[in-house]
């Protein structure tokens, strides 16, 4: 390759300072999945599930990688297949002249100023981080090889669906509907299909249910501190540029998650007459979600309104609706339904009343803003993508696990179910003895003298204990 083929720093269509700017963007997002979402999980679960609910994000990153590259791009990304999807095919990054190619999106008319490489690393972080988010529903009773085979089938049949529609160029974003960073196309989405498919699944074992404490607290907040300013890699790279309009949204993102922590905490003062951490950082986590798809759209002020809107109404929902019979039914095991659907359509909806004419014009979106400006069809319009969303994913994902339950169990056995991380990998979370082991090695832990009482010997109520 000559230096003439122009696949160089001083190619005409590279921005460096664009393309530095987007690889960083998603190695922030890629964070909030590895090792954020993961540690947050290992934290908040029970201890016995602390190393399976991490590990199904682990290997979720890594399934929708390779999946990603393959195939899944393309139909997100690449020509227009039908209105609601692109072309499948394999990423033409999976050859050199590819990689070092410009990034375009052909059904959008789109032209970017860094290469293929970087386009398709920056959106697979956003895909791989959805199929993370529905493992938070699925966890302490989801057959781990079940999940395996889950993960590409719901990123082929569902996401790409979702993100060619909104993203890619397909029927809704020719229609106007706003998702600046993927309120729709990644949490609606994971919503949805986590409550669904928790439905399909079944619940966890009953004593799960009604003792589901969290095992490492300050381990959950270094995965929610993570997920937080991890997030100005998600919505800060969404303007594909790092002008003016970046600053706009990783601003308001952070207003806005703040707002909605506090918001929260005031609702549990109120209500359960007491702060708490674990609803805190529900409320840190529905304020990200509310604001991702307007952030560079919405003003300063709305980025608040939203911010409270989002630690009050998913709050009911959690806890006033979600204590109702109907909710119960379904084992929604970290509440994924109303931190991210609920508080992803609401976020939607309020970008359709909130966007400016001037976000929307610095976002080269089709639409001229919302409610604010005079233009409340746009409040319709987001309706309409909402609805679609959801759609997919109430269709889709039980199809999906119906058919895998054909050819393995969805579910773990009832004796791994008691037991947990031990039955399912082998291995324990903690160098010390937990609920769900099966038997104690007696001769290790004497010898370590963990167990050891005062007289130098093994209590009898530990050497009784299994299980």
């Amino acid at each position: 390759m000559s230096m003439s083929d122009g696949w160089n720093a001083s190619t005409p269509w590279l921005d460096t300072g664009d393309n530095a700017w987007q690889l960083t963007t998603a190695t922030f997002v890629g964070l909030q999945s590895v090792p954020g979402l993961m540690v947050f999980y290992a934290g908040i679960v029970k201890k016995k599930w602390a190393v399976n609910s991490a590990f199904m994000a682990f290997y979720a990153f890594a399934a929708v990688l390779i999946s990603w590259v393959c195939w899944a791009y393309e139909m997100s990304f690449g020509q227009q297949w039908a209105p609601f999807l692109g072309k499948p095919g394999a990423v033409s990054t999976l050859s050199i002249r590819g990689a070092l190619g410009q990034a375009i999106i052909p059904a959008s008319n789109t032209d970017l100023a860094f290469p293929m490489a970087t386009m398709a690393f920056f959106q697979v972080v956003f895909a791989a981080i959805t199929l993370v988010l529905i493992a938070g529903s699925f966890i302490g009773r989801m057959n781990f090889t079940a999940w395996m085979i889950f993960v590409p089938l719901w990123l082929t049949f569902s996401y790409t669906v979702n993100c060619f529609s909104l993203w890619g160029g397909g029927w809704l974003f020719q229609m106007g509907v706003l998702d600046y960073s993927g309120g729709y196309v990644i949490h609606l989405a994971a919503g949805s299909a986590a409550f669904s498919g928790a439905w399909v699944i079944g619940p966890r074992l009953q004593q799960d249910r009604d003792d589901f404490e969290p095992n490492n607290i300050p381990l959950m907040l270094t995965g929610a501190g993570i997920l937080w300013l991890g997030w100005n890699g998600f919505n800060g790279g969404d303007p594909f540029n790092a002008g003016a309009d970046a600053a706009v949204a990783v601003l308001n993102t952070n207003v806005a998650t703040a707002a909605s922590l506090i918001t929260w905490m005031i609702m549990d003062i109120i209500y359960f007459k007491k702060p708490s951490i674990i609803g805190a950082c529900q409320g840190m986590i529905t304020g990200l979600v509310v604001i991702t798809p307007g952030a560079g759209l919405v003003p300063g002020w709305g980025a608040i309104v939203m911010g409270i809107a989002s630690g009050s109404i998913p709050w009911i929902s959690m806890n006033i609706m979600g204590k109702t019979k109907w909710f119960m039914q379904v084992d929604d095991a970290l509440g994924v339904f109303h931190t991210h659907a609920v508080a992803g359509l609401l976020g939607g909806l309020l970008t359709g009343i909130f966007a400016t004419t001037e976000g929307c014009l610095s976002f080269a979106a089709i639409s001229t803003g919302g409610g604010i400006t005079g233009n409340w069809h746009q409040l319709y319009l987001q309706l309409i993508g909402g609805l679609f969303v959801i759609a997919v994913n109430v269709v889709v994902t039980p199809i999906l696990l119906f058919g895998i339950g054909f050819v393995v169990p969805l579910r773990l056995s009832e004796e791994d179910l008691l037991i947990g991380d031990a039955a399912c990998h082998g291995e324990d979370a903690y160098a010390f003895y937990h609920d769900g082991a099966k038997e104690i090695d007696l001769s290790r832990t004497a010898s370590s003298g963990s167990l050891l009482n005062g007289a130098g010997q093994v209590p009898p109520e530990i050497t009784a204990l299994k299980g």
